[in-house]
């Protein structure tokens, strides 16, 4: 269908992970996966602080309402624990495209293959039902375990801004900008379905 803006809220659902559409509702979830790891804790990247999270929800919702933003939260299928959040944003219907981010999920979740899924949701939903041409990724160059993860996906890297932020500590990083385009994304999908195929509960 052709994208519009504000896209509308979609659960996206999975074996191992939900998605659902960020809700003040899931605030203490949230603050419960921050704490796990302490995931704010990382001077490289822009995590909220339990303490700041109901604002960083607030704002998500907002520039949801302005077309800008679509915020999820990661919630695993096992049990209905919230993991963490993520977003499409950098909406353009015109080409379209969009990209994903802002992504952070609880520690105690990391190597379980909810987040390969999550991106496998993301990038369905992107590619097939949204006929993105083209979806983009980026992270810190100092984010080694964040580049690591999105080149494991099979996205090209497209180059780098440098200087393209300022962190906490007043710190300025360069950005890595990534990317999969549409005809990349049957081998991209089939890569994450095989990764996936070992962490998925067995059927039959």
């Amino acid at each position: 269908m052709p994208m519009t803006t504000p896209l509308p809220p979609i659960t996206l659902t999975g074996q191992l992970v939900r998605l659902e559409p960020l809700s003040r509702d899931h605030t203490p979830g949230l603050i419960d996966a921050l704490n796990d790891g302490q995931m704010w804790d990382r001077w490289y990247t822009s995590i909220p602080e339990p303490a700041a999270l109901p604002a960083e929800i607030d704002r998500r919702l907002q520039l949801q309402d302005k077309g800008e933003l679509l915020p999820f939260t990661a919630i695993r299928a096992a049990d209905d624990q919230v993991l963490g959040m993520t977003t499409y944003y950098d909406i353009d219907p015109a080409v379209p495209r969009l990209e994903i981010g802002y992504t952070w999920n609880r520690q105690s979740a990391h190597g379980t293959g909810t987040n390969a899924e999550s991106k496998l949701l993301l990038l369905q939903h992107a590619f097939e039902v949204l006929d993105c041409e083209c979806v983009g990724l980026r992270t810190q160059w100092t984010n080694f375990q964040s580049r690591a993860a999105i080149e494991r996906l099979g996205a090209k890297q497209d180059g780098v801004l440098r200087a393209n932020r300022r962190v906490r500590n007043g710190v300025l990083l360069d950005a890595v900008l990534y990317s999969i385009l549409r005809s990349e994304w049957p081998a991209v999908q089939a890569n994450l379905q095989h990764r996936l195929r070992k962490r998925r509960p067995a059927t039959g």
